[in-house]
């Protein structure tokens, strides 16, 4: 049964909504941070890169992108009770489990060591609580999403993959704007300086947080899967055929 058009409307204004708030977070942190590293004499360039390096941070930026994108696309009245496209269903699935992940290692392992005298406290708290709480929200009861194929939750492996390659790969590359030494990591748990475990830990932190996003994006298109009914088949909607002569009978 399809749900009335103000439920349509309701979480389209939703996804607009939350879309700004989460893109003004990431602006507002972003400027605390990089006005705190210029404040304190450090490599402005290499500051902003290291605040885009953060998994948090593109994760927000990107669920700002998709969630304009879900509201902006049914604008038009006549779309307004329309199915997500493929794309935008397969990009809502990322951001969701991206998110997701972001507000269970923030909260279980970052919560008490990542607050800086530049942190925005509202800003932090949409990026790690409320925009992952309203994504979950949405998988479980927003509506005009599209019953997507599992291989999208293998494509939503892709990126923390790309992530994690790029950081160990960047990090004895850069000097650490704060206390000068002659690497950076965005987390400490990346950070094979940062305990006693070494790369040993590292390595167990990496294959535990893999894990826990292949499980998160296999859950999230499950749950849309089992809101959502297979499309129906097509199989015996052809008009019937007349055998005498070869012209069927429209």
């Amino acid at each position: 049964m399809q749900p009335p058009a103000r439920a349509h409307t309701a979480w389209l204004i939703a996804r607009l909504v939350v879309g700004a708030v989460v893109a003004a977070a990431v602006v507002a942190q972003g400027i605390s941070t990089i006005s705190a590293a210029a404040a304190a004499g450090q490599h402005v360039p290499t500051a902003t890169a290291n605040f885009f390096s953060y998994f948090t941070i593109l994760s927000n930026a990107a669920t700002a992108i998709v969630l304009g994108w879900a509201g902006l696309s049914r604008l038009p009245r006549r779309r307004r009770d329309a199915v997500d496209p493929p794309a935008l269903a397969a990009c809502l699935v990322c951001v969701t489990t991206y998110m997701l992940i972001t507000c269970v290692v923030y909260n279980l392992l970052l919560r008490a060591v990542s607050i800086g005298p530049d942190t925005v406290g509202w800003a932090n708290e949409i990026m790690h609580v409320w925009a992952p709480l309203y994504l979950l929200a949405d998988v479980v009861f927003g509506t005009g999403h599209r019953r997507v194929r599992w291989r999208v939750a293998v494509a939503a492996v892709l990126f923390p993959i790309a992530w994690i390659a790029y950081t160990l790969v960047r990090a004895p590359l850069i000097t650490a704007p704060g206390s000068g030494a002659p690497y950076w990591y965005p987390y400490p748990f990346l950070d094979p300086y940062a305990g006693p475990d070494g790369w040993g830990g590292v390595v167990g932190y990496i294959v535990a947080i893999a894990a826990g996003v292949i499980v998160v994006a296999f859950g999230v298109v499950a749950v849309l899967r089992l809101r959502l009914p297979p499309p129906a088949s097509t199989a015996g909607s052809r008009p019937p055929v007349s055998i005498e002569g070869d012209r069927p009978i429209r």
